[in-house]
C-alpha cells in the first residue's frame, strides 16, 4: 500500500492545483453562457479546439520524454535538449501558420475575424514554451510554486473576462472604462484574456527557463526523438478523439452556419459537465506519470499497477454517479439566461462513461511507455482516430451531438480494449477485471433505475434524495467488496470497524 500511498500524495500535491485551476476555469462557463448565445459560445470552443491541436504538434511529446530520460541522465542536459526541440518546432510551425491565417479563418467560417487566429497562435507559442518549465517544477518537487502559477493563470483569465465583458461593457457610454470595450471584438476578449494570462505565466516561470542554453547532445537528441515521435502521434490522435467532433459538427450537421455553431456550443457546454471525472483524471496523470516510471523497475510493479487501476476506477465511478444522479442541479452550471444549453443534458451520461474508458486507457498505457513500445500506442491511437471520424461522419447528420457522444464511447472503449490485450502480451498486469467492470456496470444500472424513477417524481428534493440514496448504496457496496484493501488505510479502517 506504500506505493499507492505515495502516488496519492503526489496526486494531491500536484493534482490539487490542477483541479483548483480547472475548477476556476470552468467557472468561466456559466459566465460565458450567460454573456453569449450558443452560437457565439460555439465559436469560442472552436478556436480553443484549434489551439489544443496545435499544442500537441508544437510540444512534440517532450514532457513525457523529459521524465523518461531523467531516469539515468543529467537533468540539465535533458532539459536543454528537450527545450531546444520545442523551441525549434514552435518557430517552424508558427511561421507556417502565420501565413495561413486567412485560409484558416475562412475554413472555420470566421473570415471577418482573422485576428482571432493570430491571438490563438500567440497563446499556443507561450503555452508550449512553458511546458518544460512546469515539468521541471514537478520533477524538482516544488508543488507550491506549481500551484501558485497554475491558479494565477486562470485567475487572470477570469478577471480580464469579467473586466472587459462585464465591467467595461456595462459602464456608462461616456465613461473612461467604456472605452476599453469595443463591440467589434466580441468573443475575442476571451482569447485576449487567455493571451495575457499565458504571457504572465511564462514570465513567472523565468527561473525555470532562464538558465537554458541552446545546446544539444546529438546522441541524446536522436534517442529522444526516436522515443517521442510515436508520442506525438499518440497526443495528436488523442486530441482528435477528444475534440474533432466539435469541428465535424460545423462541417457535417445539416443547417445554416449559425445553427451548426449553436449545436457545437450546446454540446461543448454540456461536455464540460464531465468536469468531475476530467479533473480527477488530470490530477491523477500529473502524479502518475513520474510515479509509474520510478516504480517500473520494482519487482512488484505489476501488482502495484493493478491495485492503482482498481482504486482509480472506483473513484471514477463515484465521480460518474455524483454528476449523472444530480443533473437537475448541475444544469445550472450553464446558467439559466440561455436555457437552450439544457437541451443537451442527456448526452452528459454518455460522455461521462466515455471519460471512464479514457481514464482506464491512460492507466493501461503505462505498459508501452515503460517498455519503449510507443509505436504500439501510436497504432492504437490511430485506430481510435479512424473510429472517431467514421462514427461521427455517420451519426452527426442523423443524431447531431448525440452521435458525437456515441462515437466517443466507441472510440475510447475500443482503445481501452486494444491497449489491455496488447499490454498483457508484453507487460502482464493482474488487473481485477471482474470487479473493475462490475463497478462500472453497477453505476450504469443505478443510473438507469434513477432515470426510471424520475419519470414519475416531479419533486426536486425527492429526486435528490433518491440520488444520494443510490450514491450511498454504491459506496456501501464498494466498502463491503474492498474491506481488506481499505483496512490498510487508517481512516477507512476506523470507519469499517
Amino acid at each position: 500500500m506504500s506505493g499507492i500511498k505515495k502516488l496519492a500524495q503526489q496526486t494531491i500535491w500536484y493534482g490539487a492545483s490542477t483541479i483548483l485551476s480547472r475548477m476556476l476555469g470552468y467557472l468561466l462557463t456559466p459566465l460565458l453562457t450567460s454573456l453569449f448565445v450558443a452560437s457565439d459560445f460555439g465559436k469560442i470552443t472552436t478556436l480553443f479546439t484549434i489551439a489544443a491541436f496545435l499544442n500537441i504538434i508544437f510540444s512534440f511529446g517532450m514532457e513525457t520524454t523529459y521524465f523518461r530520460f531523467l531516469t539515468d541522465r543529467d537533468e540539465k542536459n535533458v532539459f536543454n535538449t528537450a527545450f531546444t526541440t520545442i523551441l525549434l518546432t514552435t518557430v517552424f510551425f508558427s511561421t507556417i501558420l502565420f501565413f495561413l491565417v486567412q485560409p484558416l479563418s475562412r475554413l472555420i467560417e470566421l473570415p471577418e475575424h482573422p485576428e482571432y487566429i493570430y491571438w490563438v497562435l500567440l497563446i499556443v507559442i507561450l503555452d508550449n514554451l512553458a511546458v518544460l518549465p512546469f515539468a521541471r517544477l514537478r520533477y524538482s518537487g516544488r508543488p507550491v510554486k506549481f500551484a501558485i502559477v497554475k491558479v494565477l493563470n486562470i485567475l487572470i483569465q477570469i478577471g480580464l473576462v469579467f473586466f472587459f465583458l462585464v465591467f467595461c461593457k456595462q459602464s456608462a457610454p461616456d465613461s473612461f472604462w467604456s472605452q476599453w470595450y469595443h463591440p467589434s471584438v466580441g468573443v475575442g476578449y476571451v482569447i485576449l484574456a487567455n493571451l495575457f494570462a499565458s504571457a504572465f505565466t511564462f514570465l513567472l516561470l523565468s527561473r525555470e527557463w532562464i538558465g537554458y542554453r541552446p545546446s544539444v547532445s546529438k546522441a541524446l537528441w536522436g534517442k529522444m526523438l526516436h522515443y517521442t515521435l510515436p508520442l506525438l502521434i499518440v497526443g495528436f490522435g488523442g486530441m482528435v478523439n477528444d475534440l474533432i467532433d466539435r469541428l465535424m459538427i460545423l462541417r457535417f450537421y445539416p443547417g445554416t452556419v449559425s445553427e451548426r455553431y449553436t449545436l457545437s456550443g450546446i454540446y461543448s457546454a454540456n461536455y464540460k459537465l464531465a468536469i468531475v471525472i476530467a479533473l480527477f483524471i488530470q490530477a491523477f496523470r500529473m502524479g502518475a506519470e513520474p510515479f509509474f516510471f520510478k516504480q517500473s523497475t520494482s519487482a512488484n510493479a505489476p501488482q502495484l499497477y493493478a491495485r492503482v487501476m482498481k482504486f482509480f476506477v472506483i473513484t471514477c465511478c463515484v465521480c460518474f454517479l455524483s454528476v449523472v444522479l444530480f443533473l437537475d442541479a448541475w444544469k445550472f452550471f450553464m446558467g439559466n439566461k440561455h436555457p437552450e444549453y439544457w437541451t443537451g443534458l442527456q448526452v452528459v451520461p454518455i460522455l461521462m462513461l466515455a471519460k471512464i474508458f479514457l481514464g482506464i486507457y491512460y492507466n493501461l498505457s503505462v505498459w508501452y511507455k515503460i517498455t519503449n513500445r510507443n509505436n504500439t500506442g501510436a497504432w492504437i491511437t490511430l485506430g481510435g482516430v479512424v473510429v472517431t471520424v467514421a462514427v461521427n461522419y455517420w451519426l452527426i447528420p442523423i443524431w447531431g451531438y448525440y452521435g458525437c457522444g456515441i462515437a466517443t464511447v466507441v472510440c475510447y472503449g475500443g482503445m481501452m480494449t486494444a491497449s489491455y490485450l496488447s499490454g498483457q502480451r508484453y507487460f502482464p498486469v493482474p488487473y481485477d477485471l471482474k470487479r473493475i467492470f462490475g463497478y462500472i456496470l453497477c453505476c450504469i444500472i443505478l443510473f438507469a433505475i434513477h432515470q426510471y424513477f424520475l419519470l414519475f417524481i416531479p419533486q426536486l428534493w425527492i429526486r435528490f434524495a433518491i440520488g444520494f440514496l443510490f450514491l450511498g448504496t454504491f459506496g456501501w457496496w464498494v466498502l463491503k467488496m474492498e474491506k481488506e484493501e481499505f483496512r490498510q488505510i487508517p481512516l477507512f479502517n476506523r470507519v469499517i470497524r
